[in-house]
């Protein structure tokens, strides 16, 4: 580089330095201005001999980044140098953790380092979706430090997205869908809304480029269109908010091309037929008194005009989102017969809705309850910290719970909750406390009895029955639909299955011990073998379940102790071959013989994709194609990420069946002679039985002869026959069969 080019470089990093530190949303004092300056140093001399792709010095992007936190995130001067800092440790040889922390405090030196192993942990070639999502968990962790670390992250990653024309194709979209997959949903809950929008519109920018440049050049074509609209619009009701002497300011407010996309996909309709592509955004200045009045009096003066569209009204401000989101949303047949969104905001409001974080803590008062976000972030923190949750299932949920619309129901004594849209009766109760989750018997919502499975409506009041004997069963994962609770129930599924492995141990031992057989390593290795598992707890599970009965021990023993058919049987299976009895003996393990797709567990047709070739068994997910129909790749395929990224609406949850695990319905009828008390032996013997699950019931006597109909779910017929054997011993039974 020439003198000249570099003294033109310098007054740029000057510039730069200098609109830094005007546009900071915080008040910096003198030892704020200490702070930062002294950051900037340290960066400039990290950063000395460093060039970005695009071939600029390497400072602009830190100098950038602390710009984003500054100006529109508006986080504080420890903030602003620790996002100058942000990279110095990771790039520069010369300066450690130990260094900063030496210079700047503990505080700093914690973001710096929390940001730091973020770095490195997305540096990780070739990563696959599994990989990926245990990183991200570990990247969540450092929310718990300080949350700063993750809104740091997302100011960096939004500089990156900007700037990211000089990369090659690969990288960009590979980044792009990172963006989409995890960073817009992230800022979206922490409440930064702009980024979050501007985010979604870069990542769309490398996905699907041609997509993004139709719909922005169809916003350009129409854009003095909408101006007009905007303006025919305010006119109408300007007059009116005079009248009432207030002080407003009316904003037009474009809808985002990720927005209108989604909307273009969600009801199949062209950009022109997209009706709502903007709102219109009304900001009044209030006392904190008078808030919630003004907002009410503009939305009065607004439906005297334009009629409202009545299911459209939301009310954020008595019930305020999580993320700390006030305001009034309404939308309104405008001029033309168009349907427009009108949001109300006081200038507190909006301050909150475009700083979120930072603009939350400068109106906290110090009384106030415990905060939203923190709330949500302890949640985060207990559900990162469970060692059952596979981190892709983790980063599924956890973007579920992200990205979903907010309902608010009431406890019984009137205390407001928040859900996100479609939770049950079953979330809402361990949404409450976990105890109360794992005890739940039953629901009632607005005073009637329902399933668990329930899906709640905004203002519902809910009350959970509980019981000392009710527990999870697998069917409860169908029933929830938020992270916390799917997490749960997992691990008590987990631990009913290790106690029911525990009991079928004691049985097999004492079971063996009949067949002359000792329950030793050896032995339990030549079952599991023999009845083709994969671990003793399976065995043990399924002898406790009673899916492996005596009969089939019986032929265990008979086949183990002809130790001459057992030579010639090895010799044969060393060949490859298989005697005709272990052919026909069927595998008590996970059959994992069909696929099924959906909640309901249809079975669908499907193809097995090439690119991850899963096999019987894997985790994976169906994936809805347009000309081959459902495709199924494996969970922790290459292409996983960007199917989910682009196409979560064509995702289909899939799994392998196993035959052990699935439920069957069956109708059991019984007949004999009527008499006082027959009614309740049967239940009895029913209840009785652990492992059956009775679904209806129903009995008739006439002229002394009792008949009646039971129906069951059971997971084997192992277990109709023992039922059908008790239920024969009973006094008075004449006959019992199954349909």
């Amino acid at each position: 580089m020439t003198a000249v080019e570099i003294e033109k470089e310098n007054n740029a990093i000057t510039k730069a330095y200098k609109q830094l530190l005007k546009v900071s949303y915080t008040t910096l004092t003198k030892e704020d201005k200490k702070l930062i300056r002294s950051a900037f140093e340290v960066a400039m001399d990290g950063h000395k001999d460093q060039r970005r792709k695009s071939g600029e010095a390497y400072i602009f992007h830190p100098l950038a980044v602390a710009k984003i936190v500054a100006q529109e995130i508006g986080l504080d001067a420890t903030s602003i140098a620790s996002a100058l800092l942000h990279d110095v440790v990771e790039d520069s040889p010369d300066y450690s953790i130990e260094d900063i922390q030496e210079k700047f405090g503990d505080t700093v030196a914690m973001i710096v380092d929390g940001l730091t192993k973020i770095s490195s942990l997305s540096k990780e070639k070739d990563m696959d979706v599994s990989l990926q999502a245990e990183n991200f968990r570990k990247m969540l962790l450092t929310l718990n430090d300080d949350v700063r670390v993750i809104i740091i992250k997302i100011a960096d990653r939004l500089h990156n997205m900007q700037t990211m024309d000089s990369m090659a194709p690969d990288k960009q979209i590979k980044i792009a869908s990172e963006t989409l997959y995890i960073y817009a949903p992230l800022a979206h809950r922490i409440g930064l809304y702009n980024i979050k929008t501007e985010l979604e519109d870069l990542g769309l920018k490398y996905t699907e480029p041609d997509v993004y440049y139709d719909i922005l050049n169809k916003i350009k074509e129409s854009k003095e269109e909408q101006d007009k609209y905007i303006e025919q619009f305010s006119k109408v009701i300007k007059n009116s908010l005079d009248k009432e002497n207030l002080e407003y300011t009316i904003k037009g407010r474009p809808k985002s091309i990720f927005s209108i996309r989604r909307k273009m996909q969600k009801q199949g309709v062209s950009f022109d037929e997209v009706y709502d592509k903007f709102a219109i955004r009304i900001i009044y200045r209030s006392d904190a008194d008078n808030e919630k009045f003004l907002a009410w009096k503009i939305y009065s003066v607004v439906t005297d005009h334009f009629r409202p569209n009545p299911i459209r009204l939301r009310d954020w401000i008595s019930s305020p989102k999580s993320t700390g989101y006030e305001a009034l949303h309404i939308t309104v047949m405008g001029p033309k017969g168009r349907w427009v969104e009108v949001q109300i905001r006081s200038e507190r409001m909006n301050e909150i809705a475009e700083k979120g974080y930072a603009a939350h803590y400068k109106y906290k008062e110090e009384n106030e309850k415990e905060d939203s976000l923190e709330n949500w972030i302890n949640r985060l923190q207990e559900a990162l910290e469970n060692p059952h949750t596979s981190a892709v299932d983790f980063v599924e949920q956890f973007k579920l719970n992200l990205y979903s619309k907010e309902i608010f129901v009431f406890t019984p004594a009137g205390e407001l909750k928040s859900l996100p849209k479609g939770a049950t009766a079953l979330d809402f109760a361990f949404g409450i406390h976990t105890e109360v989750g794992m005890k739940t018997r039953g629901a009632k919502v607005n005073g009637k009895l329902v399933p668990l499975s329930h899906e709640l409506k905004s203002g519902d009041q809910v009350d959970i029955l509980t019981s000392d004997n009710a527990k999870p069963n697998s069917n409860w994962l169908d029933y929830a639909t938020t992270a916390r609770a799917r997490s749960k129930i997992k691990s008590a599924l987990k631990e009913d299955k290790k106690h029911i492995g525990e009991e079928g141990k004691e049985i097999l031992r004492r079971k063996l011990k009949q067949l002359k057989i000792t329950l030793n390593e050896a032995s339990v290795n030549e079952l599991v073998n023999y009845f083709k598992l994969k671990t003793s707890l399976d065995l043990f599970y399924r002898v406790g379940l009673g899916t492996i009965d005596n009969t089939m021990l019986k032929a265990f023993a008979s086949s183990r102790s002809n130790v001459l058919m057992s030579f010639f049987k090895n010799k044969i299976t060393r060949k490859q071959t298989a005697t005709k009895e272990e052919l026909e003996r069927d595998e008590v393990t996970n059959k994992f013989d069909s696929l099924v797709f959906g909640k309901d567990e249809e079975k669908l047709d499907y193809k097995l994709a090439n690119c991850c070739n899963p096999i019987p068994g894997d985790d994976v997910f169906g994936f809805l194609t347009v000309t081959e129909g459902i495709k199924v790749h494996k969970k922790n395929c290459p292409n996983a990420v960007s199917l989910q990224s682009n196409y979560a609406y064509r995702i289909m949850p899939a799994k392998w069946v196993d035959s052990t695990q699935q439920e069957f319905s069956a109708q059991i009828i019984l007949t004999g002679i009527d008499h006082l008390g027959l009614v309740n032996d049967i239940t009895k013997v029913i209840s009785e039985n652990m492992h059956v699950n009775m679904k209806s019931i129903s009995f008739e006597s006439d002229g002394g002869i009792f008949s009646g109909k039971i129906n069951v779910v059971v997971k084997n017929n192992t277990l109709i026959k023992k039922l059908i054997d008790r239920l024969k011993k009973i006094n008075g039974i004449d006959k019992v069969s199954r349909v």
